[in-house]
Formats: structure tokens, sequence, C-alpha cells
């Protein structure tokens, strides 16, 4: 205590010194802190006045347009009455409206019975999964070293879909669901799904679902080490297959990511769907969820609800927020329209409510993992997560290409949070791809959080896209991409789409936000939440935690809202005992009114009016609880308290990504390489100097990149890693690895070749660029090639295809019969038994360099091999577009033979 004392002593405290001397601070001083302070209330009142200028406008325009069309279609409701008296058939119409008000009612009430019975039904087989295919369990996570309560469930294709046969040599798609108080399943909630566009074009699809409650002290890295187990699994049951794609929902997106950066070896593509990473970010005006940790509390939240639960988080109180969000929609719309079109909407309504009113428990050690390190700590987009101690995750390490969905329309994950990791993450976009990383986004322009991974129409675009276009985004150079679907045709099993990947700069993304200042008030809000998580801990736990008992822990679950409210409505009401006849009843003598009836029409104006009050009181709510959060935690004095944790990861210079052991290893093999490092090189080349591409040239790159060989039958991996270091070599040495060409195309027919395939892509010489006729004519001139003259308007490596496709297709169609005839107990891959087919090359033997971890061990004894493979459009320039089609209803699929890297007596078909 005395040293206490003693640091309050004016001699040994240079603060309480500055108070109580007028000499020690200069005026000067005094003036700058005094501006200083000045500047940060003015900043703060312009964010406030920002806000709440950006809420008011919206509030008036959109609720003044909504209150206009109520106006305008209540004037016409009177006028249709007015005239239906003059007919004399008012009375009629009202007679007509009540009989089929009343019908409507009985059915609709019937309906919540239904759902209140699929609840308690749901509840007691302990909430399966809610997925509309069969599917068998492969492994399980309570089986595990680890345990836990998550599963890898097989994905049955129906039998009576459109579905191809799945092939052991497909990629395969594990889908992980997110665990945020509901179940597992709405990734695969409907035919036209996730599930269903990875079915349907073959591929082996597995689910990574969970139990309701989780084994007793299992926490996020024991979910995360079962997750890997099951990648391991699926590798396992698809030797032949490419690393599978992994993707993730919502908040199974970060959880792929912390798989994904665990497990650096395990995975191919990882789709992030509205996955929340940088959860401090948003716009000032919208985006209120992320206020929650400021206005109602933070980890101390949960960690009390978790002790009130006997250890365990009731996933009900999460999803109660979540209908907060929109009360209009939650508590009034969807029974509104359930209740206006009850004869076609109770089969989808209910299917919906089994999925929304399965709510799924979490160990406090888990919640508090989230609460703390992602949602109000921000702690994985600042690299400071740990998944276990001493255990941080870098989202840098990882290699696989990493696709991002996001909307402007979600207001759960809004873009901000979906994509902001990556300006916090990088330096710029050259560190992206001196990394070999290759990230593309797509931003949707209206659909909400759900309807990212549940809607069919997205279905049937985003996802089918990615789908059928993974092995172009693997291909891409290393770099930041936008995917854009510029357009589609055909059916759905036919669906042929025209996509494009630009080339994006950090600089591009940050202009999705608008503005980082108001992050500075979230790390305020960190800082006080460990704060009051230490002081519930010490002070205020032990008493909660003497209060409860596993039976009060369980009654509390029980009585929850959103239990009782449907268990109230479900047969187990005695009170509700004659509704299931009534409702009977009332299907067979259904008189619904006319369209035309004017009451039904002043019924659906007053239920616009009702949800647009509902839609206005959650507007101002909106706006007073941002304002009410800047307030309290956007303060000078709050500023200074949060400055701890306000700092993001530090960021390296540019002059210090040279120094990146990627980069000197690819240097050191400057001289080293065959025809398609030297084409792939030119082209990385010819990219950089132009800076930008047409359309045309697109399409062309895509054809000859993707379509020709060499570069169609190059393994994923030898195809990464070429691209990869041909990027760093051109980044960190542009003069040298020109001057080099020469080593990679040793013979004249080679240079030749190779120098026609670069011309063809940019078109007519009269269109090109100085830029891009000066970086051709350097090419020719270190090859010893004469000065180029004339245009190249064929494909020059396409008449090398000819033949190599027939042996193809001959392959193919035996493969085919032959995994007809092979017994159901056979391995698929037995019917690939065939001899190899020949590849085709420019030349007799055009040098490729082998994939990275077979090049890796023997680079100096081993001898060069003569592989082929796909390169990308983004090789050609930094903008890709391609046209994936999908074969016809009827046809055969003639998938590609994969080539191996190491002999072996058979040869497997690439995706």
């Amino acid at each position: 205590m005395k040293d206490i004392f003693d640091a309050l002593e004016k001699g040994q405290n240079e603060f309480l010194n500055s108070l109580s001397d007028a000499t020690a601070w200069s005026p000067s001083e005094r003036l700058t802190s005094l501006q200083a302070q000045a500047t940060e209330w003015s900043n703060l009142t312009e964010l406030m006045s920002r806000g709440m200028s950006q809420h008011v406008t919206k509030m008036a325009s959109e609720h003044k347009e909504r209150f206009q069309a109520s106006v305008a279609a209540f004037g016409e409701t009177m006028q249709a009455m007015g005239d239906a008296q003059k007919t004399g058939g008012l009375f009629d119409a009202w007679q007509s409206y009540w009989l089929d008000a009343g019908q409507r009612m009985v059915m609709t009430m019937d309906t919540l019975r239904q759902r209140g019975d699929n609840f308690l039904e749901h509840e007691e087989a302990g909430c399966p999964p809610v997925l509309v295919y069969d599917y068998e369990l492969v492994l399980d996570g309570a089986d595990l070293m680890r345990p836990s309560n998550y599963m890898l469930l097989k994905i049955l294709p129906p039998a009576d879909s459109e579905c191809r046969e799945p092939k052991p040599w497909k990629r395969p798609y594990i889908i992980i669901d997110p665990r945020a108080g509901h179940g597992a399943g709405i990734g695969g909630f409907k035919p036209d799904s996730q599930v269903g566009v990875a079915l349907k074009d073959g591929h082996p699809v597995y689910f990574v679902a969970f139990r309701r409650e989780p084994v007793k002290g299992q926490t996020i890295a024991d979910v995360t080490h079962s997750e890997a187990a099951f990648v391991r699994k699926v590798m396992e049951l698809h030797p032949d297959a490419p690393h599978p794609v992994i993707t993730g929902n919502c908040q199974g997106g970060w959880a792929t990511l912390l798989l994904a950066a665990t497990n650096l070896d395990l995975t191919g593509p990882i789709v992030l769907n509205g996955a929340p990473v940088s959860t401090w970010s948003g716009r000032v005006g919208e985006n209120p969820m992320r206020y929650n940790a400021g206005i109602l509390g933070g980890t101390w939240n949960s960690m009390f609800y978790s002790d009130i639960g006997h250890g365990v988080f009731d996933g009900a109180d999460i999803v109660q927020n979540f209908e907060q969000l929109n009360p209009s929609r939650n508590y009034f719309g969807k029974y509104y329209d359930l209740y206006s079109k009850v004869d076609t909407e109770p089969q989808r309504f209910l299917d919906f409510e089994r999925w929304w009113g399965g709510y799924f428990l979490l160990n406090e050690a888990e919640m508090k993992w989230i609460v703390e390190q992602l949602f109000v700590g921000n702690r994985l987009a600042k690299n400071e997560a740990q998944l276990e101690p001493g255990r941080n995750i870098d989202i840098k390490n990882i290699k696989a290409p990493i696709i991002v969905f996001a909307s402007w329309g979600d207001n759960i994950t809004p873009p901000q949070q979906a994509l902001d990791w990556i300006v916090d993450s990088y330096t710029d976009e050259r560190e992206i791809a001196i990394r070999g990383q290759r990230i593309v986004y797509m931003v949707h322009h209206q659909v909400g959080h759900l309807g990212i991974f549940v809607s069919s129409s997205i279905a049937r675009k985003e996802h089918t896209e990615v789908t059928s276009t993974l092995k172009t985004i693997e291909a891409l150079a290393p770099g930041l991409y936008e995917m854009t679907i510029d357009d589609y045709e055909g059916d759905l099993m036919d669906r042929s789409f025209t996509v494009s990947f630009h080339e994006r700069k950090i600089e591009d993304l940050s202009r999705v936000d608008d503005g980082r200042d108001d992050e500075v008030a979230f790390a305020a809000v960190a800082r006080a939440s460990e704060q009051q998580a230490e002081f519930y801990d010490v002070c205020v736990r032990p008493l909660v935690q003497a209060g409860v008992t596993e039976q009060s822990a369980d009654l509390r679950r029980k009585v929850h809202p959103l239990r009782m409210q449907r268990t109230m409505m479900s047969s187990l009401n005695p009170m509700l005992g004659m509704l299931p006849g009534w409702a009977e009843k009332a299907r067979n003598n259904r008189t619904p009114a006319a369209p035309d009836n004017p009451f039904t029409a002043l019924e659906k104006v007053n239920a616009a009016l009702v949800e647009q009050s509902m839609d206005l009181y959650r507007d101002v709510r909106d706006a007073m609880y941002e304002n009410l959060f800047f307030s309290i935690w956007g303060t000078p004095f709050m500023r200074w308290f949060g400055r701890t944790h306000q700092p993001r990861r530090t960021l390296k210079r540019v002059e210090e990504l040279r120094s990146l052991p990627p980069v000197q290893a690819a240097l050191m093999h400057i001289e080293e390489g065959g025809f398609c490092e030297a084409v792939i090189r030119m082209l990385i080349l010819l990219a950089d100097s132009r800076g930008n591409v047409r359309r045309d040239r697109l399409e062309r790159s895509a054809r000859v990149l993707t379509q020709d060989e060499p570069f169609k039958s190059l393994t994923a991996d030898e195809r990464s890693f070429m691209l990869e270091e041909q990027t760093l070599i051109v980044e960190f040495a542009p003069e040298k690895a020109i001057e080099t060409l020469p080593l990679l195309l040793k013979t004249e027919k080679e240079r030749e070749l190779a120098a026609k395939v670069v011309r063809y892509i940019p078109g007519a010489v009269d269109e090109m660029a100085p830029e891009t006729l000066a970086a051709l004519q350097s090419f020719h001139k270190v090859l010893g090639l004469p000065a180029m003259s004339g245009d190249i308007t064929e494909d020059p490596l396409a008449d090398k295809n000819a033949d190599v496709d027939q042996d193809r297709e001959d392959k193919r169609e035996a493969l085919e019969e032959a995994d007809l005839k092979v017994p159901p107990k056979t391995p698929a891959r037995a019917a690939s038994n065939a001899a190899s087919p020949k590849k085709a090359s420019p030349s007799d033997k055009p040098a490729v360099r082998k994939s990275a971890a077979s090049r890796s061990a023997t680079r100096k004894t081993t001898a060069r091999k003569n592989a082929a493979g796909k390169a990308p459009a983004s090789g050609a320039g930094k903008e890709q577009a391609a046209t994936g089609r999908k074969p016809a209803a009827g046809k055969k699929a003639t998938p590609a033979r994969k080539p191996r890297t190491t002999p072996k007596s058979s040869q497997e078909p690439a995706e």
C-alpha cells in the first residue's frame, strides 16, 4: 500500500506535476493539445452527423415512397368499393371476403400447429440436418482423438433427379454450415442449392454437420481438428481427385479460414459465403448489428448467459438477436405471407421453420472464443487470433485460392466485413501475388444474408459458375481479382456462363467501405470488454454459478420465448384439439375470394401499413442505436482508452517483400524452365506493359491457355507453381526475365511457336498499344527472331490439339463404357487401366518443370520431363474471361485425362 501512496506523490508522478505546475507545459504544447482534442470532437460530430443524415435520408425516401404507394392503393380500393356499391355487388364481395378470410385463418393456424409439432418432433430426434438429400455418416467427430459433436456426411444423389453419377476422380466438395444458433443443412436446403449444383455436375459432395449438444469440454480448436480429419478422410476416399473444395457459409466461412490456415496441405479452393471476418467493418448509417457489443455488453455477456445455462450457451438467444434485426419480417411479414398465400405457402414455410426453429447449443469456451477473438476483438483480421495458446492464425499462410461471396443486401455480414480483412492483411496486391495467393471476390447487389446460400437464383447463378470455373480460378496468376458473371444462356443442366475476372488493387477494395475511422471506437469496446470480463469472472461469476443447477438451466431453455411460441402452438395445447378437423374442412370447401375483391385489396393495404410502421420503428431504433454507440465509445477519451487495441497488424514495406523466401527461390531459378514457362513469362510481361486487356483479348487468352496443349494437361500443382514462380520473376527481375528467355526456349522451332502464341493474344497489330508493340519486339530481339510483321489471326496451337483430342475422346468413351461394366463393389477408378494417351506438344519435347513438391526434392538431380498444361487467361493479361459450357442433357461427359508426375500403370481423368 505504501507503494501506491508513493506513486501518487507529486514528485513521483509526472502527470500530477504537469497539473500543479503552470510552467510544465509551454503555451504551444497546450495549444497543440487543445487543437488535437478539438479535431477529435469535430471528427466525431462529423461522423455522427453523417450517420444520422444517411438514416434520415433513407427513412424519408423509402418510407415516403411506400406510404404514397399505400395511399394510392387505398384510393383505388375505395374507388373499387364505390363501384361495387353502385352495381349492388358490395355485400356479396363482403361475404366472399369473410368466408375466404375465415378459411385462410383456420388453415394458417393449423400450419402454425404443424410447425409446433415439427419443432417437437425435430427436438425429440436431436435436431438432425434439414438436408433435402439422403446421406450417410462417413466419420463421427465423437470418435476422434479430440472428440467433438461434428460429423462428416456423404450426400447421396437422388435417384429421380438429373444429377450425373459422381466420379471418384472429380474434385470433391465439402460444405461447412454455420453453427450460430441454428442447425446444419441450409447449404442443402433446396435442390437448387450449393449441394445440388455440385451434384448435378457429377462431383462427390460431403457435408459437415453437427449435433445439437456439444461434447463436454469441446473448444473451437477441437472443432478445427475434427474438420481437418474430415478433409483427410475425403482425400483418402478420393485419392485420384484434386484437393477438395471447402465451402463455408456465414460463420462456417471463418471456420474454413481457420481450417485452411492451420492445415496448408489439405484444402483446394475455399469459398466463403457471407463470412464475417473483419467484424468491426461496415458503413456509418448501416449495419447496426456490429454495435451490439458496445451497447449490450461484450464478452461478459456471453459468459453470463453460459453460466445461467450451466456452462452451455443457448443458440436460441443468438436467433432472437437475428430476429430483432428485422422485426417486421420476423414478427409479422412471414406470417402474413403465409396467411395471404395459405393455399401454396405452407410447405415452404414449414421447411424453412424446421431449420430456423432448430436451436443448438455451444459450450462456454466456444462462445467466448467466438465473441472475444472475432466479434469484439476482431483478432483474426489483425493476425492476433489464437486457436490454441501460442498458435496464431495467419491468413497469409493460405496458398489455396480464396473465393469470397458478399452482398449489399446482407444486413448481418455486409461486404466490408467479408472483404476488409484483405486490406488489413496485405501491403498491396503485389504481396498477394508474391505470396502465391489468388483471392477472387464477387459482390451481389441485393440478395440478403440467407439468400447467399439459400436462394435458388443464387444457386443457379453464382454457385453454379464457381463450380464450373474453379479450374480457371486455380489457373489465374497470383493476385487479387473480382469475378463478374456477364451473361448466361440455356436451362439449368445445360447452362453456360460468360465470366470475367478483373484484376483489382487494394485501393479498389478500400472503396467498398466509406472509411475506417468509425472502427476506432470498436477498439475501446474491445479493451472495455476484456476488463469487464475479468471483473465478471472474479467478482460476479461465483455468485451466478452458485445459483444455477442443471435442472434450472434446462428449465430456462425450455421456457425460452422462441421455444414456447412453438410449443404452445402445437398439438400439446388442448385448446387446438379441434383445429385439424376445422382446417381439413376448410381445405375441402375452400372458396377463395375473387382477385379483384376490394376487401382483399384493403387487407393488403393495411398489411403494408403495419409492416411499414414496424420498419419505421426499426429504422429509428437503428439510428438511435448508432448514435448512442458513438456517443459512448467515440469520444476523445474513449479513443485514447482504446489506443492499445486499435493498431492493425504490421504490414511489410514494399521493399521488404523481395526478401521473402518464395521470391528468393524464384530468382535463383530464373534460368530454368521450358516452353510453358517461357510463354507464361512473356504473357505476364506483356500484361504488365499494357496495364489492361480488352474483352476480345481475354477470350483469345482463355482459349490458348486453358484449352490448347501443352498447357491443357498440367496438374494443378504444376500450374500453380509455374504461375507463382513466373509472376515473382517478372515482378522482381523484369529485365533479366527477358534476357534469359533463350535459355528456356532452346530450339528455333520452340522460339518461333512461342512468339506466335504471344503475338496471337493481343490481336491485330494496328490495335496494339505502343507498349505492347515494344514488348513484343523485345521478345523477338532477345530470341534472335526477325522483327515481327503481319497479324496472327489463327490460334497457333489449335492444329496441335486435333490428334490428342481424338485420342482423348476414344479413351473417354472407353472409360464411360468401363464405368458401366464395373460391379457395384468395384472401385470406380479400376476403369482407367487403359494406356495413357499421347500428349500433344508444340515441338518434339518441350521442357516443362516439375511440380513444386517433386521439384523441390529433386531439383539438382532429376532431368526435366515432358508435360503439358493449362494456364489461365490471367497469365496472358491481368484480366480474364472464360465461358464454361456443360454438356447437353443425354450427352456423355468427356472428362480430360489427368497427367501423372510419377510413373503409373494407368492414367486417371482430370476434373
